[in-house]
């Protein structure tokens, strides 16, 4: 069947960003393999060892009813995942099937890299969500299925509001300053020993934040949409809940963000209030012990409807564009997200499954936590509004440049005023380089 393709303003590409000097003409990568008519396709993703596991698994179960194609299972870590994959395309070595994320949906499909998986026959889209579809879509071509569906929230850790006798509060009506107010007074019962609130520096946040002021990180021809000053007032919030004591000294923050999630302050109980992606819900629950629930963005004026939250894939299948066997591929992809059999094992661990008949289907079985998610996700729609543009090319690493910028601010090198200008003309040349 024919995907419905979102169109989209044709952005300018050019040559390599992350090393990717892709994908120049050339000989076709080697790809899956074929003997006596059975093919073997590769198929890259990363994830922890319980994610290892459940992909084995959804491996073996297609094999077993796809008798003529087999999968080498390639699995790896966030932290090296990119630079490899990088290497393995500029190599032409790329695997048949990979697992992406929106981050690098432009980067390698805006440079050839990926299969416009539109023009694949195999793959039904019929019962996926559109918006959905939308997201895995860069000029006018799909080149990813989107795994499953996510929101980013702030995760409220109940032990912590008890021990410090503060109640959670309505997430439906809260303000920042609301938030504010809770994450101090949760400081101050903890005495330096808990914390009422991370500081919340991901791209995700600074995209919230702009979109409840009407702004966007890039517009949809892939160009810079938000002004200097609604950047500067994001760091201004963040040194704000600093100097309240909402959250721990920049020290404490810096030490934290190098721990896992087991050493953590949200891990051990040392903070009320992190932000994170409603698919973790299940892990963050299970290491710390506690009541772990899911609150909506704090908004200005406290209306739900204007907290500037969005649908995020969790990450999506895509297919090398130099794989030797694409339709084999598109069958795989195809079963990843439209067979029951392979959504009672997957789950929502990659995000709450975009074709509703699955979910319907493993419901039944899902986990608290993951009931939690799908009914969360399901509560919010009425106010969550479309999602963000897809990151145009050269914004691979803009996460890293948020981070890096918040340090400056809480360290006091720089003001928020200072840290937005230099921020904003960073992330041009980013995106400039990436179009020479």
């Amino acid at each position: 069947m024919t995907i419905p393709v979102v169109s989209r303003r044709r952005f300018q590409l050019g040559a390599a960003a992350l090393a990717l000097s892709i994908l120049a003409t050339g000989c076709g990568a080697p790809g899956g393999s074929a003997d006596n008519g059975q093919v073997t396709l590769r198929f890259a993703w990363w994830g922890n060892e319980y994610l290892n596991g459940q992909t084995d698994k959804v491996i073996a179960a297609f094999e077993a009813s796809h008798p003529n194609i087999k999968i080498k299972a390639e699995p790896g870590e966030w932290s090296s995942y990119w630079d490899k994959l990088a290497t393995k395309t500029a190599a032409n070595d790329a695997p048949d099937v990979i697992q992406m994320d929106q981050k690098y949906i432009a980067e390698y499909g805006g440079r050839g890299a990926l299969l416009d998986l539109s023009k694949q026959n195999g793959i039904d889209t019929s019962k996926l969500d559109k918006e959905a579809l939308g997201s895995g879509q860069y000029d006018g071509a799909q080149y990813g299925l989107s795994t499953g569906q996510n929101a980013y929230v702030i995760m409220a850790n109940t032990k912590v509001f008890e021990a410090a006798g503060v109640p959670l509060p309505n997430d439906e009506t809260w303000t920042w300053k609301d938030f504010m107010d809770t994450a101090a007074k949760i400081s101050a019962a903890g005495d330096g020993k808990t914390y009422g609130a991370a500081y919340g520096s991901n791209e995700a946040d600074l995209i919230i934040w702009l979109r409840q002021h009407g702004e966007n990180l890039y517009s949809g021809d892939g160009k810079l949409d938000f002004n200097t000053a609604t950047a500067s007032s994001f760091w201004e919030r963040l040194k704000e809940q600093r100097d309240s004591k909402a959250s721990p000294p920049a020290t404490v923050a810096t030490e934290d963000a190098g721990a896992g999630l087991e050493e953590s302050l949200f891990g051990t109980n040392r903070v009320a209030m992190a932000w994170s992606w409603t698919n973790q819900l299940g892990s963050l629950a299970s290491t710390t012990g506690s009541n772990i629930k899911m609150l909506r963005a704090p908004s200005a004026d406290g209306s739900a409807a204007a907290n500037g939250m969005y649908y995020k894939p969790s990450m999506f299948w895509s297919t090398s564009s130099r794989s030797k066997h694409p339709q084999q591929a598109a069958e795989f992809i195809n079963y990843l997200v439209n067979s029951p059999e392979a959504g009672g094992i997957l789950m929502t661990d990659r995000g709450v499954p975009t074709n509703p008949e699955i979910v319907k289907s493993i419901t039944p079985t899902l986990k608290p936590a993951d009931t939690s998610v799908v009914s969360f996700l399901k509560d919010i729609a009425p106010d969550v509004k479309d999602a963000p543009p897809v990151p145009p090319v050269g914004s691979g690493s803009v996460q890293n440049v948020v981070k890096r910028y918040t340090d400056e601010v809480l360290y006091d090198r720089l003001t928020p005023q200072a840290a937005a200008e230099a921020f904003k003309k960073e992330v041009q040349g980013m995106l400039d380089s990436a179009r020479k």
